[in-house]
């Protein structure tokens, strides 16, 4: 770790509850429930213990709760995309993927996918986008079409937790 996140997770560790929430909040997308749930296992030696102890807020909350935080993410290139709705870490995220410059087939054909796996499992489709194509994108959505619906809820989990790594080392490597 360099010596700017140690000083970063040395800082985090001190804050008060509500403060901490109020800079971690947004890791978990519009979920603030996670950072307020992990601020107990403080203090946090490193980035991963930190996103260890949010996983574990993730995956020890309710089914309900987790289905709500699948329900928080936005749909890939879809309507928030368009009215420029998306959080600052999504925005980063897709068009750091090339979702942002879909010609008009891409795009019908990812929103006909997102509009597929909605239907089938009644939440958005998530992936962490980073390192990957829209291309990569498309054809994770198709394969993952033929899950199961209790496989499919887990592996979004998954994916968030992944995310969530990505946008804690983005915030504080």
């Amino acid at each position: 770790m360099t010596p700017s996140a140690d000083a970063a997770l040395s800082t985090l560790s001190e804050l008060s509850q509500p403060d901490f929430v109020a800079r971690l909040g947004d890791i978990f997308e519009h979920s603030p429930w996670v950072a307020e749930r992990s601020w107990h296992a403080r203090p946090f030696p490193s980035i991963d213990a930190l996103h260890a102890a949010m996983v574990t807020a993730m995956t020890e909350a309710s089914e309900a709760e987790q289905l709500a935080l699948i329900r928080a993410h936005p749909e890939l290139a879809g309507k928030e995309a368009a009215s420029g709705t998306l959080t600052a870490a999504s925005t980063g995220e897709q068009r750091g993927a090339g979702l942002d410059q879909c010609s008009a087939e891409e795009l019908q054909r990812l929103r006909s996918l997102n509009a597929a796996y909605q239907e089938r499992f009644g939440f958005p489709f998530v992936i962490a986008v980073k390192g990957r194509s829209r291309y990569q994108i498309m054809d994770a959505i198709e394969a993952r079409l033929q899950n199961d619906a209790q496989k499919e809820f887990a592996t979004c989990l998954g994916e968030i937790a992944q995310i969530a790594r990505f946008r804690l080392y983005a915030l504080l490597a």
